[in-house]
């Protein structure tokens, strides 16, 4: 199975796509209120939901190494690799910006 036959299951393109929806939402919410918006007592939703998407990949990324890094290790590694890099790209916005 190729790379791009790998990324057609849902257990390896979810979590590329949440990490692309938390990149959006800060985005969204940069625009929207600045980095130098007024603190809240509560995050907010933006948080609250880029949360979600964060920790929603989790269970998603373990699953799809538990099922797919026994069966064909050299696809699945280049996949999950992206995935890091997927996630870490969401996370750095919001390690930069002190959000």
């Amino acid at each position: 199975m190729s790379f791009a036959g790998m990324m057609k299951h849902p257990s390896a393109f979810l979590p590329v796509a949440m990490s692309c929806g938390a990149i959006a939402t800060v985005g969204i919410a940069l625009a929207l209120v600045g980095s130098n918006g007024i603190r809240q007592p509560d995050e907010g939703g933006a948080a609250h939901l880029w949360q979600l998407l964060m920790a929603g990949q989790v269970p998603i990324v373990a699953f799809f190494a538990i099922k797919w890094l026994p069966k064909a290790p050299r696809q699945a590694v280049p996949v999950l690799v992206l995935q890091a890099l997927a996630g870490i790209a969401a996370l750095a916005p919001v390690l930069i910006l002190g959000l």
